[in-house]
């Protein structure tokens, strides 16, 4: 599913109204209907409705459905801010049929001075002030409003975009002038700013919309962001031959664990073995010998020189990928090998967890990655590498400058994993739980990317089905298990169901 900017929708709208074709003013009466819908479908006609509607598009999307909830004998009070003394002409349209249809109890165009309604529990509040195209903060008296509904009893709706939210980047935005919806009723497709976690206060419960814009428009505009859908997983998938045997399947190395740390090792490997590898060898220090042969009898161990910690580069000509990083450790003994490790590997890489940590505290070496690397920070191994972010479309941005610079891929992880390619694009992960914000869950992730990548799938199919993989393992795990007992083992666990639901 793309992902479109405010100016891109605006151009669907277009698209939408000259190819279906339809007049403008009925793209808004059915985006009317399908609110209204939405909206009797949480509060029956005993809640009395108070219906906010700014000048713009979204004001007149407010005033058809107070009309339409007014038809269906809503107790409903409707506010038009019209400020300036101009409205969008689908606005004024809907002014004029709401007038005429004599069906608010109450209808009020603010011009100058406001005196606001009363806000009580048991009230129903339809924000309808501003939608996508807003582009600066809420000042003035639009900004006081918000915070007069803000502050009240009342439950709230937000018509496509809480107001005061911008559809992609609020890194100067004025938190306190943002409507805090219970819900947001979004029009065809989520806003970019809706997967980011600090604009989850804002947003409440959301549910999307389907308006029936122009599928042909969908199709043909390009868009920088996507989620990912089960159906463009299933044909990335790999089959295996029926007369395959190991060696055709993929040998994985995995440089893991130092000692107290072998715990990542063990994680790691077991969810490489699951995720469909012939074979891994596991580079790890001597001390390390005992747990991983009893935890992973299927693995091959290699031996570090050293007794506690990583000390020497490996040579990988017999290996088809490498993961690295998970439990590693930061020694300076390890940086050293680390960066000689990434420097001479050949086959495809992911690094992790402390290969990323040794990287930020070396951020020289980052120019010295090998193209195609796949790297897999979460938020704070991300802004070790590259500066603290204001917030997450700062580090978005930053992920993908990173991805194009490297040419590689950058895996910025959290509920809505962000996978950047080396040409700009980002891919989001719809599938993952809050289960899954626990210790290993990661070195779980680099398991499954390094078997996909040894298994023969290109650096971008591993990424995308690795990612979702992952987090399908996840949200099974949590449905038979619930999300607080959730563990990285149960994740390794529910792999193969993973795979067999996307197989199926």
């Amino acid at each position: 599913m793309k992902i479109f900017t405010s100016a891109q929708i605006k151009e669907l709208d277009r698209y939408t109204i000259e190819h279906e074709p339809i007049p403008s003013i009925d793209l808004m009466e059915r985006a009317a209907k399908a609110l209204t819908r939405a909206i009797t479908d949480g509060w029956n006609n005993s809640v009395p409705v108070i219906v906010f509607a700014g000048p713009g598009n979204n004001g007149g999307d407010a005033l058809a459905v107070a009309r339409m909830l007014g038809e269906l004998n809503y107790h409903v009070s409707a506010y038009l801010f019209n400020i300036s003394g101009h409205l969008a002409e689908e606005c004024a349209a809907n002014k004029k049929r709401l007038i005429e249809s004599k069906r608010a109890k109450d209808f009020i165009e603010v011009t100058q001075e406001f005196d606001p309604p009363r806000l009580e529990k048991g009230m129903l509040v339809v924000d309808g002030l501003f939608g996508s195209g807003l582009n600066k903060p809420l000042a003035g008296g639009f900004a006081s409003l918000v915070k007069y509904i803000n502050a009240s009893p009342a439950e709230i709706v937000s018509i496509d975009v809480p107001s005061g939210l911008m559809t992609e980047d609020n890194t100067y935005n004025v938190r306190a002038n943002i409507i805090r919806a219970n819900l947001t009723l979004t029009l065809q497709q989520q806003k970019l700013a809706f997967l980011f976690p600090e604009n989850q206060q804002f947003i409440g419960q959301l549910k999307v919309l389907d308006i029936r814009l122009s599928q042909e428009g969908i199709e043909k505009i390009e868009a920088n962001y996507t989620v990912l859908e089960e159906s463009e997983i299933r044909p990335l998938l790999i089959g295996r031959d029926t007369f395959a045997h190991k060696g055709q399947m993929g040998h994985a190395l995995m440089i893991a664990g130092s000692y107290g740390m072998a715990g990542a090792a063990i994680l790691a490997t077991r969810a490489c073995l699951r995720s469909g590898v012939g074979k891994v060898t596991v580079h790890t220090p001597k001390m390390n010998r005992e747990i991983l042969q009893i935890s992973v009898p299927e693995a091959v161990l290699q031996f570090d020189p050293e007794e506690t910690i990583f000390s020497e580069a490996v040579d990988t000509e017999d290996f088809d990928a490498l993961g690295i990083g998970p439990g590693l450790g930061q020694s300076e003994t390890t940086a050293i090998p680390l960066i000689a490790q990434l420097r001479r590997t050949t086959c495809p890489i992911v690094a992790d967890a402390d290969a990323l940590n040794i990287l930020a505290s070396h951020r020289a070496w980052v120019q010295q990655l090998p193209k195609g690397i796949i790297l897999t920070p979460h938020v704070k191994e991300f802004d070790g590498m590259e500066g603290h972010s204001a917030d997450s479309y700062e580090r978005l941005t930053k992920a993908r400058h990173l991805a194009e610079q490297l040419q590689g891929y950058v895996i910025l992880k959290g509920r809505y994993t962000a996978i950047c390619m080396p040409d700009g694009h980002v891919l989001f992960n719809p599938t993952g739980n809050a289960g899954m914000a626990t210790a290993g869950s990661g070195d779980v992730l680099t398991g499954i990317l390094t078997a996909l990548l040894a298994r023969g799938y290109k650096p971008a199919d591993a990424c995308a089905v690795g990612v979702y993989l992952h987090g399908l393992a996840g949200d099974l795990a949590a449905r038979d298990l619930g999300e607080e007992s959730l563990i990285a083992e149960d994740i390794i666990r529910y792999i193969s169901r993973a795979f067999k639901r996307l197989k199926e």
